[in-house]
């Protein structure tokens, strides 16, 4: 089985660089193609960035525009236009919101027209949801029960909850249980380099709830995998998340969910 890692980070940025270090990898193309190839992962969409070299080292990247909040308060026009265009690429296959750190709850009316747009192209929009790293996010924004208005009134238009709502995993479970065009990963639900067996034991009361909120979903279409590179030790991640997630569920999770929700194309053995 393919995976595809349905969320994740390319950036030099050095607090991106500085998290690979933290979670025992380095922030560069070869090594992620590397670390790709040893896990069996041969896609991956890239949340507000393009493939960063990674496209030259082997691996099929697609991104996720982000809408940067800060430009729809001089400039939503642009935005608008410049997300429709990177929406008409073929390697576009989404976009990315942060309503936390944008001070702008999901039904903002500044947001609405990007949710039509993403809709119009088949596209779906994540949204950051759960805890924001730092304390310059406010989560009150960022909680799951916002993107539900928006899922009822755009029904067109599918919604992704990243990191599924963490910790309010029963929200956002609600909200893709409620709605037939809400979906969730579980990217970021742990950071760094650890031992996934010591870090199941240690933290297990955690881990039992969010597998009895998979239980309840009941749903695979609704879940799939997603890293959060470079903050997460990818094969520590997948360890962990496999123990987590039913067995049942896994071809769904660690591949077909994504491709379907994000409408990737197959890859040929030779394309991975």
């Amino acid at each position: 089985m393919m995976i595809i890692d349905a969320h994740l980070h390319l950036s030099d940025h050095e607090y991106m660089t500085r998290s690979a270090r933290e979670a025992g990898h380095e922030n560069a193309p070869e090594h992620l193609a590397r670390v790709f190839a040893d896990e069996g992962i041969g896609a991956a969409v890239a949340m507000g960035g393009d493939g960063l070299g990674l496209a030259a080292a082997g691996v099929r990247v697609f991104y996720c525009a982000s809408v940067r909040g800060e430009k729809l308060d001089t400039d939503a026009a642009a935005e608008l236009e410049r997300a429709e265009k990177c929406l008409a690429e073929p390697d576009c296959a989404g976009l990315k919101l942060y309503p936390g750190y944008d001070y702008r709850y999901p039904a903002d009316k500044d947001f609405l027209p990007f949710y039509e747009l993403a809709g119009g192209y088949g596209k779906p929009v994540v949204f950051h949801t759960g805890d924001t790293a730092g304390d310059r996010g406010l989560v009150k924004y960022a909680h799951p029960l916002g993107v539900d208005e928006v899922a009822v009134k755009f029904r067109n238009t599918r919604f992704v909850l990243a990191h599924c709502g963490n910790p309010w995993i029963a929200d956002a479970v609600e909200i893709a249980a409620k709605n037939d065009n809400a979906a969730l990963d579980l990217s970021g639900l742990a950071v760094g380099n650890f031992d996934a067996d010591e870090l199941y034991s240690r933290c297990e009361a955690y881990w039992k709830y969010l597998r009895m909120w998979i239980e309840y979903l009941a749903d695979d279409s609704k879940i799939m995998y997603g890293s959060d590179w470079p903050l997460v030790n990818v094969h520590a991640y997948l360890k962990l998340l496999r123990r987590v997630v039913p067995e049942r569920m896994h071809e769904a999770f660690f591949s077909g969910t994504a491709r379907r929700i994000f409408r990737l194309p197959e890859l040929a053995p030779q394309d991975k």
